[in-house]
């Protein structure tokens, strides 16, 4: 579930995954396949830091505050669009405890959607 409160299927939500508008789970052949947001932009003429992250353990709690940082940094100096994706969990939704959740984000969203950075011009030659 993508930035929603409601629990509704998103771009971003995994094929099989049941939400409040396809509680019998996603259906590739009707609704599409999820969409890696980070891949897509990191494409587009004009993005300049562009990076997945996840908030399911300290690390990455830590990895995810310097990729904001990164990006506000990279959007003010006006060297392109910036975007921080952030992978969490949502127990209330997912009808699961806030540990079981985390553990699922990372046995089945971080596989499909590989944390890092997917574009940084800063770092390039």
């Amino acid at each position: 579930i993508y930035g929603m409160t409601g629990g509704q299927m998103a771009p971003t939500t995994l094929v099989g995954q049941k939400t409040t508008t396809s509680p019998y789970g996603r259906d590739k052949d009707h609704c599409g396949s999820p969409i890696r947001i980070a891949e897509m932009l990191a494409t587009i003429e004009g993005s300049a830091y562009i990076e997945r992250v996840a908030v399911n353990s300290p690390a990455n709690i830590v990895r995810a505050k310097k990729a904001i940082k990164n990006a506000f940094e990279c959007q003010l100096a006006g060297k392109g669009f910036s975007l921080v994706e952030v992978l969490s969990n949502c127990p209330t939704n997912w009808g699961m405890s806030p540990v079981e959740s985390m553990e699922w984000l990372e046995k089945n969203m971080i596989p499909y959607y590989p944390l890092g950075v997917k574009k940084d011009i800063t770092k390039e030659v």
